[in-house]
């Protein structure tokens, strides 16, 4: 991470943050903005990657909560944490793209981690990946996440979910034990 910054805050996101999440969601995985980072999926998908109606519902359920970063008094990254009985899920995960490959992911994934198990008393944390995003996946892996072969399909002909522009999408679940 930039040594220059400011160390990153974490806190719950509020209605008032709606438009500023779905924005730096949009930009690390969506359209050209996301080509500067290493997480887009512009080749796979076009179209939106969420809503502020999606982003709202995280906000708003009692069983989730969506951990919002800021630097500097902004909004740099965001992750969605959800209860799940034993484990949670791990989701809505986006760094702005500027500040990608500097470590930032790193820390947020250990602080949603450590959260989870503070908050919940969970074991495991999971998550769903498009499983062609070999890199994304190996990067999850290096911070402790094992690949399942469990696959879910990917919603094709839902909008909501972007537009894919190849026919072989679909979720894996990856999964962590947390200590």
């Amino acid at each position: 991470m930039d040594t220059a910054a400011t160390a990153p805050t974490f806190r719950d996101a509020t209605d008032a943050d709606v438009d500023a999440l779905v924005a730096l969601i949009e930009s690390a995985y969506r359209g050209d903005a996301s080509r500067v980072g290493w997480t887009t999926e512009a080749d796979i998908l076009e179209g939106q990657r969420t809503d502020p109606e999606a982003v709202l519902q995280v906000i708003k359920s009692t069983d989730s909560r969506l951990l919002t970063v800021e630097r500097d008094g902004r909004i740099v990254a965001c992750c969605q944490l959800q209860h799940r009985g034993h484990h949670a899920y791990f989701g809505m995960f986006a760094v702005s793209p500027a500040l990608q490959g500097g470590g930032l992911g790193k820390v947020v994934i250990a602080e949603a981690e450590r959260l989870a198990r503070e908050a919940w008393g969970v074991t495991e944390m999971h998550m769903t990946v498009i499983s062609v995003r070999n890199d994304l996946i190996a990067w999850y892996e290096r911070r402790g996440y094992r690949r399942t072969g469990r696959m879910t399909p990917f919603p094709y002909g839902d909008e909501r979910c972007g537009i894919p522009q190849r026919d072989d999408l679909q979720f894996e679940l990856l999964l962590k034990e947390l200590a």
